[in-house]
């Protein structure tokens, strides 16, 4: 489980603009006077950038991420930022001392349940809230339409239900399933669209998306899948895919 600092670089736009406001609003709220927040799978810091207009000075991060290039181009953002180079299979050894809030980025789809579930009951006993956005839910449009669309999704679909390296993969019941196992955890949830918006401006992201995804379809047995995706990208349009943000606070804590 990996992704290449071009890759996250051509999405984090997109990542930016689909975000919840509200819902990221509350999480900096959540976080508190003096945040200390830890962010699970940070990647070059897609996260800390995107909260980082909005919380108060002197906010302290931990960055968690199992690949340390990755890792050292986020440090790079925040001068005391706190590295972690950490297996994330291995939720005990998080350092949570003193931390007040938790956050992932388009991390929770690439989860197996029982991972979701372990890490829901780590942070009700710490009393810290989560906040997870940008989880697939599965939804894969196109605008105009093509034959194989509707294959190549439910193909990728699948795909990201398989072992990213901790078991089965939520996929796209990422979202859905975290906000049930953080409720009977004893958290207040709430969980907002987010979807990608792909449009003529952001032609290079589009192009590695219909790839990304014509290489995993094929992986799951659409025969003409490469076809798919020249065509797809060929006819350009506008391309949007489902995701969700999270919000899940103690109940005792919860800020509106």
């Amino acid at each position: 489980m990996g992704f290449s600092p071009e890759w996250l670089s051509l999405r984090e736009p997109v990542d930016r603009q689909a975000r919840d406001d509200a819902l990221t609003q509350r999480a900096v709220r959540a976080a508190g006077p003096r945040p200390v927040i830890m962010d699970l799978g940070c990647g070059t810091g897609s996260t800390l950038r995107a909260m980082s207009g909005h919380i108060p000075a002197g906010a302290q991060w931990h960055l968690v991420d199992n690949d340390p290039a990755l890792l050292a181009i986020a440090r790079d953002q925040v001068r005391d930022a706190r590295t972690h180079v950490l297996d994330l299979g291995q939720l005990s050894a998080l350092p949570l001392d003193g931390v007040t809030l938790v956050t992932a980025s388009a991390l929770l789809d690439l989860m197996p349940a029982a991972w979701v579930r372990d890490l829901a009951r780590l942070l009700a006993d710490r009393g810290i809230g989560f906040y997870a956005a940008l989880s697939y839910d599965g939804v894969m449009n196109w605008d105009p339409t093509l034959p194989g669309d509707a294959e190549a999704r439910a193909a990728f679909n699948r795909h990201q239900r398989g072992d990213k390296g901790l078991g089965p993969a939520l996929g796209p019941d990422a979202g859905s399933f975290a906000r049930s196992a953080f409720a009977e955890a004893g958290f207040d949830t709430t969980i907002a669209d987010s979807p990608w918006k792909i449009g003529a401006e952001h032609a290079r992201m589009h192009e590695q998306l219909v790839l990304g995804i014509a290489g995993a379809a094929g992986e799951q047995g659409m025969e003409r899948a490469n076809d798919w995706a020249r065509d797809r990208i060929a006819q350009g349009g506008l391309c949007t895919i489902g995701h969700q943000d999270l919000l899940a606070l103690p109940s005792q804590d919860r800020k509106d």
